[in-house]
């Protein structure tokens, strides 16, 4: 008795596509994706190219200069100075009031400029940056008079409404002024 031979099945084009589907919508609803991170500035509005541009005169005074070379060390005010020190002196700057002739007229005037090399690390940039703020957050919380842990906890939207008032002009008196120059253009 001869063999016969059995054709195999075919299976439909549409079922391979439904299933297909129903595979890509299973992954994309169970995938996580990480949420990314960043860091929260406030960035200058766009310029309008129509719009005649004013240059606001800093007096040298009231102009903090941070400078960090490939070495990722740090020259600040033409000293160098450690990386654990810059909280301090940027917060002695910006609370100065006009006491010290040699620092800001008031935090209102005080200005943070922070240059960096090309060659300067990413990690070094940000440790800089993250220093010059929890400075602002350091004079801010005193003025506030409470603690800088209090300070970063609030949220601005469930204040009461004096606190909410009391916590903008605080913002206003003590702006956070940070300018982050380019660097240098390489050779």
């Amino acid at each position: 008795m001869a063999k016969k031979e059995r054709q195999a099945p075919e299976i439909s084009a549409g079922a391979m596509a439904d299933i297909a589907f129903l595979l890509l919508i299973f992954f994309l609803v169970t995938t996580q994706f990480p949420a990314e991170e960043g860091i929260p500035m406030v960035l200058p509005p766009k310029k309008d190219p129509n719009q005649e541009q004013l240059q606001k005169e800093i007096n040298d005074r009231n102009l903090f200069k941070i400078l960090v070379n490939r070495n990722d060390e740090l020259l600040v005010e033409d000293e160098i100075m450690d990386l654990a020190n810059l909280k301090e002196a940027v917060k002695r700057h910006i609370t100065n009031n006009g006491r010290d002739p040699k620092l800001s007229d008031s935090p209102q005037k005080a200005v943070v400029s922070i240059k960096v090399d090309r060659g300067t690390s990413y990690d070094m940039y940000i440790k800089v940056l993250d220093r010059v703020k929890q400075a602002y957050h350091e004079a801010r919380a005193e003025a506030l008079g409470i603690t800088v842990e209090q300070y970063l906890a609030i949220k601005e939207d469930k204040l009461p409404p004096d606190m909410k008032q009391k916590y903008q002009q605080v913002k206003e008196r003590i702006p956070m002024m940070i300018s982050i120059a380019d660097p240098n253009k390489k050779k």
